[in-house]
């Protein structure tokens, strides 16, 4: 399973009421921090997402609102006694962004920079979840991310017993360790059946509607899209500057057929956004505008 909390959902600036856009997915004691704006520390308080799991820092973008939170991040995440290597994946110039950002933040771990364009295939993985990012349309480089749980599949006890495994190497292999008995080797792939569905999440603030949102979010499980502006009364500013519509961003979920999709990054002029709510479900029904702190375990289907 995955949990997940939207941290904030604000662009731009932060509110009163809303902080800045920023993601938490966390898994099998893994933490994956998806944006990074001034306040999210304070965010991740008010939803009792801890700083110390965070193992991964994705950035889509270097716009200040997506990281000027992050030397303070850092540092917080050194005195909550952080001491392994922190990577950050972003786009190109990241090195350098981050040797100006830890000047100010001297911390007790390192801090690993990926740089990607998202165009050639760069995938990683933070625990058992998988990190694959790609290009979107804004006005300066930026990265979508999908992020993925696969799931091996189903264990046959037949086939352990079959080949006299004993029973005390069953949750190894189960697990998708190897196990040598003896002289022995044996795989994963000897017990278990087919793959299964795994769990598949996809992030994409500040950019126009794009062909890679809708191959990456294929069959998702949740999306997470901007709604910079509520309807097309500013279309062409959205045009302008690299955003998007409610309606385009549910036209994206339903191009894709994924589960669900969270509304976030609105604007500063949006009062409520929830007063909106309904031009995205005219396209997509199982859309939602998203909330500071909104929060859900994703679970394998066969589970559910």
């Amino acid at each position: 399973m995955i949990d997940v909390c939207l941290l904030g959902t604000a662009g731009m600036v932060p509110l009163k009421n809303r902080w800045l856009t920023s993601f938490y997915i966390t898994s099998g004691g893994h933490s994956i921090l998806i944006d990074c704006g001034e306040g999210t520390q304070i965010a991740m308080a008010e939803a009792s997402c801890r700083l110390k799991p965070i193992d991964t820092i994705c950035l889509t973008h270097f716009h200040a609102d997506h990281v000027a939170g992050l030397a303070g991040l850092l540092l917080s995440m050194g005195n909550a006694g952080r001491t392994e290597d922190v990577t950050i994946i972003g786009p190109p110039g990241l090195a350098n962004l981050l040797q100006c950002l830890l000047v100010i933040a001297p911390i007790p771990f390192k801090v690993l920079a990926c740089e990607t364009d998202g165009k050639a295939e760069t995938e990683l993985s933070c625990g058992d979840m998988q990190i694959e990012a790609f290009p979107v349309q804004h006005v300066i480089p930026c990265l979508g991310y999908q992020i993925s749980l696969p799931r091996a599949g189903k264990f046959d006890p037949e086939k352990a017993k079959a080949l006299n495994i004993p029973v005390r190497a069953w949750s190894v292999l189960q697990s998708g360790e190897p196990v040598k008995i003896g002289d022995q080797l044996y795989e994963p792939k000897d017990v278990l059946g087919r793959s299964r569905p795994g769990l598949k999440i996809v992030y994409s603030t500040d950019t126009r509607p794009c062909d890679s949102i809708i191959h990456y979010g294929k069959d998702a499980d949740l999306m997470i899209l901007e709604g910079n502006y509520p309807d097309d009364e500013k279309i062409e500013k959205a045009k302008q500057w690299g955003h998007m519509t409610f309606a385009e961003a549910a036209g994206l979920a339903e191009a894709a057929d994924a589960k669900e999709l969270w509304l976030t990054h609105f604007s500063q002029s949006i009062t409520d956004p929830k007063e909106y709510e309904s031009n995205a479900t005219k396209v997509f029904p199982n859309a939602r505008v998203g909330v500071d702190g909104l929060k859900k375990t994703l679970n394998f289907r066969d589970e559910i």
